[in-house]
Order: structure tokens, then sequence, then C-alpha cells
């Protein structure tokens, strides 16, 4: 037998305990691999999608590989561990530290290429897939599969080279492993349990001052505090596995009609063991665990604000023309030629917008017609308005008992009360140079005498409305107009007219949401797969220490049923208190940015946290029965 055929025998061997890893490692190659498959897509032309993807992709791609390669070489050290007897075994025989330092090189790149391959298989298989949703979401004629050597390239040399850096690293770390270490293994006795109160406490502060700030923020809308506040939950949370859990269990065990019961004492003994082993597992699964539910609940809240936004922009395609607009007809007709290339059927309704000057802050304002406003509103299926000579209503801005104010009009002996806003269709800031306000009907009729500042010709402005039922296709829609309002907001010229269309815009936003919303996903999978399998890591190795474990207590006289509550009070905190820790810092991190999101646009991302922390909580309660039932099968503790 050859030694790449006792190296390759080794891995077969072993295939249980490497089971997590090549599966974690294949699956990190078939996402970088997928992601490199858009990036180089020969269909996709248009220029903002490729930037867009180009960008969050390589982006994913590069933390999947920095985060890949420290969970590959935690969890290298956990599984060299776990074998740590047998390579002492190995070296009483005579293998010398060179050859044991070769056949764990040869092994672990064994397991690379193995992994590279099926990830490269996988990824290719569910690269159609993966091209089919991306093609709905933006919006695309086709997207199809093609074959091209330079993701397989990349992808390849990725992680090649980032095998070889594990497996030299796995290498080292069995080099500097004395034999006697090796062949004790995971029997080494325990130190004594040891944690410092004042450790404890710093936890206990770092993690209030953490919260306390971010309800602070949420008051004051301060974001400067942000480093603070992820500074703080990060130290905290290390101290907290490492001295705060300790502190808290010995002073449960200090009352003992909590701990003198039932099987408690020896839960509670085994809880202090393991966490005192485990506090960095701990602390690092909380931080990927928080990082990968915040990484989804923030490109979720995006999404929800691209889902809001024809909500706030009813009006499919705007055109607002000043009086002195000389393209008004090449305009219009331009984008009625438009939609009849796109075979979209539209409405157009048109409302003239009067300008004149408010005598209290000698402002321009902008005056509409009720009627005008009660046939758009009615074609958008808005609320319509009733309006008494004298009232009037601000146009898309709320109006509170603080900021009601009776408007007089300079050019005319005009007065009306503003009691409240109109805020079903609000027309773009940018489009006016001061307030809109709809008028009744018979206060606008009385509008006589032209704006007094500037020309005479320049008091009337019209808008343009066009109602389009089928709104998302209007992305080809004045194209030529949207290129002219871009250039003039880079140069600050000033237009006769402002175009908007929210079709196109939703269009840009919606790929780009939806872009970050698969990348998202995709990488909180492969986050979520190494907190999983960081559990798993550690439950292997300590496995036999724990079957000759409950050996004992089953000669002791318990009960299977006595042995699986201990089983399962074992198996409870190694799940659950990493993540209950990490729900924790999720949900505060989601109010805060859920304040943001209000200050922003008023948008309430509630149900979409709810839903992700959810569908986090029912994924890590699904991974825990399942290898509970693989623990106490081992355990021989399953029922009959």
């Amino acid at each position: 037998m050859t030694f790449l055929q006792f190296a390759y025998r080794n891995v077969v061997r072993n295939r249980r305990v490497y089971a997590a890893y090549f599966m974690a490692s294949s699956f990190s190659v078939m996402v970088f691999f997928i992601y490199s498959m858009l990036l180089f897509h020969p269909s996709i032309e248009n220029q903002f999608i490729q930037d867009i993807a180009f960008m969050g992709m390589a982006v994913a791609d590069v933390v999947l590989v920095i985060f890949t390669l420290f969970f590959l070489l935690y969890s290298l050290s956990a599984f060299l561990q776990a074998r740590s007897k047998e390579f002492g075994i190995l070296q009483q025989l005579g293998m010398d530290r060179g050859q044991l330092q070769r056949l764990v090189f040869t092994e672990t790149m064994i397991l690379g290429i193995f992994a590279l391959a099926t990830g490269l298989f996988f990824g290719y298989i569910f690269t159609k897939f993966f091209f089919m949703i991306i093609r709905a979401m933006l919006v695309l004629e086709s997207l199809p599969l093609y074959f091209s050597l330079e993701p397989f390239l990349l992808t390849t040399v990725v992680f090649v080279t980032l095998f070889i850096i594990i497996s030299i690293a796995g290498s080292v770390f069995i080099r500097q492993s004395p034999i006697v270490q090796l062949m004790i293994g995971g029997n080494r006795v325990s130190e004594s349990t040891h944690y410092s109160t004042v450790g404890a406490w710093v936890s206990f502060g770092l993690l209030s001052v953490a919260y306390g700030l971010v309800i602070y923020s949420l008051f004051t809308m301060n974001v400067w505090w942000s480093p603070v506040i992820v500074l703080c939950a990060i130290w905290g949370s290390y101290y907290f596995f490492k001295d705060g859990m300790l502190y808290l269990i010995y002073s449960l065990r200090n009352h003992k009609n909590v701990y003198w019961r039932s099987t408690r004492i020896v839960t509670f003994s085994d809880a202090i063991e393991k966490i005192r082993e485990n506090s960095r597992m701990y602390f690092i699964v909380t931080m990927v665990s928080t990082l990968a539910i915040i990484s989804v609940g923030v490109v979720a809240s995006l999404t929800s604000f691209a889902n809001q936004y024809r909500e706030s922009n009813p009006i499919s395609v705007l055109y607002l023309s000043e009086a002195t607009n000389p393209f008004e007809r090449q305009h219009i007709a331009g984008l009625t030629a438009d939609f009849y290339e796109q075979n979209l059927t539209y409405t157009l309704l048109t409302a003239p917008i009067v300008k004149q000057t408010s005598a209290a802050t000698n402002d321009p304002v902008h005056l509409l017609r009720e009627t005008d406003i009660n046939t758009i509103a009615a074609v958008l299926k808005e609320p319509l308005i009733d309006l008494e000579p004298g009232e009037g209503m601000r146009f898309g801005q709320p109006v509170n008992e603080a900021n009601q104010q009776l408007i007089h009009l300079r050019e005319n002996t005009i007065y009306f009360h503003v009691g409240e806003g109109y805020m079903h269709f609000p027309l773009p800031e940018a489009a006016f140079d001061g307030p809109a306000y709809i008028l009744s009907d018979e206060d606008y009729d009385r509008i006589s005498n032209a704006y007094l500042y500037g020309r005479w010709d320049e008091n009337l402005t019209t808008i343009f409305a066009f109602h389009v039922p089928d709104w998302l296709r209007t992305d080809a829609i004045g194209l030529d107009l949207d290129r002219e309002m871009i250039a003039s907001y880079e140069t600050g010229e000033q237009l006769p007219f402002y175009f908007d269309n929210p079709g196109l815009n939703y269009s840009y936003i919606s790929s780009t949401f939806s872009l970050l919303l698969v990348t998202g996903l995709l990488v909180a999978a492969v986050l979520i797969l190494a907190a999983g399998s960081f559990i798993y890591f550690k439950f292997y190795t300590n496995l036999e220490k724990d079957r000759r474990q409950f050996e004992v207590l089953r000669h002791m006289g318990l009960t299977n049923q006595e042995l699986r509550m201990i089983a399962d009070r074992q198996l409870y905190p190694q799940f659950f208190l990493p993540w209950g820790l990490a729900m924790l810092h999720a949900t505060f991190s989601f109010l805060f940015l859920q304040a943001v999101w209000v200050d922003i646009a008023a948008l309430s991302i509630a149900m979409e946290m709810l839903i992700v922390l959810g569908v986090f909580t029912t994924i890590q309660a699904a991974y825990y029965f399942l290898i509970r039932w693989r623990y106490l099968a081992h355990l021989q503790l399953n029922d009959e």
C-alpha cells in the first residue's frame, strides 16, 4: 500500500468525522462558482446590471473566501484534535514528524480536491436554477446557461490555494504537538474550572451599554454610536461566555433547592466543563449567527422598500412642463411613440399648476385645482377630496396642529386655511421651488393676476400624468428624457421640464436589491451551515468521552429516561445559548434599523424582521433535532 493509498483510506475511514467539513467546503465552492458564473455571463448587456452584479458578487466572493478560510482552519483543528490519539499511535509505531506532517497535508488536500470537484459539479447543475431566479428578478428576456472556462479556472485557483494554506496549517498544528499530548487527545483531565468575577460583570456591563446605546439612538437617531455599540457587543459576548455564564451557573449552585434536585447536579457539573472548554466556540457561533441574521434582515428590509416603492409613486410616468418649455410637444409625442412601441395602453391626464407668492413669507407657492386632482385620483383609485371655499390642502406633505396656517396670496386677494395634507400621490419636490397647495374650484377660479416675480409667462406649469396599468413594463419609456434629467443634475443646468419614470427607477432599485437579497441569502446559508458545523465539530470531538460518561451513569442505576433528560440538558446550551444571544443581538440591531427606515422613508419592516428571525429559529431547531437524534443513537438512548 502506497503512502497516497494510506492517506486516502484514512479519509474514507474517518468520513463521519470529516462529513460536515466536506459538506461545508463543497457548499462554499458551489456558491463561489455560481457567483462567478453570473460575473462572466456574456448575455448581460445592461451596463447598470453588469455593474451591480459585478460589485455585489465580487464583494460576496471576497467575504466568502475570507470566512471560508477562517472556518476551515477552525474546523480542521477540531478534526485533528478528534484524531489526535490516532496520530500519537502512528508516531509510536515509527512514523516521524515529517511523514505525519505529509500525511495530514495529503489527507487535507484529498478532501479539498473532492470538495472542489463536488462543488463545481453541483454548482454547474444548480446554476441554471439560479439563472432562472435572477432572470425573473431582473426582468431579463433570457439568461441562458453557458459554458466558459473562466468561472471554472477562477474557482479552482482560489480554492486550491485556500486548501493548500489550510493543509499547511494543519501540518504545522500536528508538528507542534508532543506525542504524550496526542495520546491523551480529548481525554485530557480538565483544568480546574476558573472564571473571573470582574470579567463576568464586565460582560454584563458591556452588553447593557450596547443595548442601552441602541435604545438611546432610537430617540436621537445618532448613528455615530454604531462602532461603539458593535465593539461593546463583541467584547461583551466574549466575556459573557468566558466568565459571565460560569458566574451565573456558580450562583445557581449556591441555591441547593435548585442544584440538589434529581439529575441537575450532573447536568450543572457537565455544563460548567463544556462552557469552559467551548467558550470560544460559543462566541464564534454567536458572532457568525448574528452576522448571518443581520445580513439577511438588512437585504430583506431593502426589498421591502422596493416593494413599497409603487405605493409611494402611483403615477406611472410624469412629465411637468413649464409655460416656456419649447420641447413640450416634441417630448409628449416621443413618450406616446414609446408607449406604442412597447404596446402599452395608457391614460393621459393633465392638470395646470399656477404659481403665486405667499404674502407671509414672500416665497413662491404652487396651486392646483380640486377637480383636476380628483380626476387624477379617480383614475389612480386614490381618495377624493372635497374642499369648501377658503379651505386648502398641502400637497404631498403632512399637516398637523403645529404647522396649520392661513395662506394669503400676494398677487390676489385670496385667503385659504391649510388644515391637512394630501399624501396619496405626491409630486416630486425637485419639480417645484416651493410648496404646492390644492384649492377649491371656487378659489382657484378667482386667481386672475399672474405671478409678480419673473416673467409674466412663467406662472403656469402643466402636469402630464400617464397612467399605465402594466407599469412594470415602462422601464423603456422616456430613456432619452431620463438621461437629460441625469445630465442636468450633474451639470446644474435648469431645464424647462421635469421627467420622472417610477417604472424605470423601480427596475434599477429592484435589480439592485434583488441581487443583494440573493447574494445575502447564499452567504447567510454558508454562515449558518458553518455555525452549525462548529457545534457539530465539538459534539463529535467529545462523543467518545460522553459515551463513557453515560455508560458509567447507566451502571449507577439511572434509567434511559433520566439519561435522555441529562443528554437534552447538555445539548440545550450548546445549541441555544449562543443562538439566544445572537437573536438578542439581531433583535436590537433590527430595532435600530427600523428607526433608520422610519426616518428615511416612513417604512415599517417589522413583518420582514419577524419572518427572518422565525426562519432562522426554525433552521436552528431543525438542526438541533437532527444532531440530537444522532447523539442519542450513539449513546444508545433512542426510544425503542
